[in-house]
């Protein structure tokens, strides 16, 4: 497992790299948010359809969410793009059962340090549209090492209007607790997590089809 490595001097180097490759990438990028958002430590979780979204993880960190996040991220990612872990990437190897243990004890261990952190449910990256969303259990590992912490569900959609460049949405809803999760199982549980985030992306949607942006706020633009 690789561990995180944030370094301050880097995240603000990178800062200004990033800020100019959102702008240069995308027309604008939206946020809507209907609630506030719970104080850290809590738990981040969104659907997972492109490479950009750990990038725009970032920007909402820097910008609308808790600054001591972590984001856990697969292994062979991380090996390629290795400067993540300065950026507060860890790793996951789903391919083998120990490591994943190890790494969502990681991750327990910063959410008792009172550090947040952000997890992909879907483990790899579907298609924007794909349904269902099909969530792995482990995010239900962590709620229940730490029921008192808050889970939010974070939708992102990616969409191309009239401007050359695509338009990036995101939604956060509101927090719930293990608690209050429907079902018994972790399994069980799992899947209401899951009915919850598919809600939320598909409602996220209809908002962008139909131009109802008038709850949105702008978090970057070219």
């Amino acid at each position: 497992m690789i561990e995180a490595r944030k370094s301050i001097i880097f995240e603000k180097m990178f800062s200004l790299y990033h800020r100019q490759l959102l702008a240069y990438s995308f027309e604008r990028i939206y946020w809507h948010q209907t609630k506030t958002l719970p104080g850290i430590p809590a738990v981040y979780i969104a659907n997972h359809s492109c490479w950009w979204d750990g990038l725009i993880f970032y920007l909402l960190n820097r910008t609308v969410l808790p600054k001591e996040a972590y984001i856990m991220m697969h292994e062979s990612g991380l090996k390629q793009y290795p400067y993540f872990k300065w950026l507060g990437a860890f790793s996951i190897n789903r391919e083998n059962p120990k490591d994943i243990l190890k790494s969502l004890q990681y991750a327990e261990g910063l959410l008792q340090q009172k550090k947040s952190v952000w997890i992909f449910p879907q483990g790899d990256e579907f298609h924007l549209e794909s349904r269902p969303l099909y969530f792995q259990t482990g995010v239900l590992y962590l709620l229940e090492k730490c029921p008192h912490i808050p889970i939010v569900p974070i939708s992102f959609y990616y969409s191309f209007g009239q401007k050359r460049k695509p338009e990036v949405y995101i939604a956060a809803g509101n927090h719930t607790f293990h608690t209050d999760l429907t079902g018994n199982s972790r399994k069980e549980k799992t899947a209401a997590l899951e009915q919850i985030c598919t809600y939320q992306l598909d409602e996220l949607k209809k908002l962008v089809i139909n131009k109802q942006l008038e709850t949105f706020s702008i978090l970057s633009q070219r």
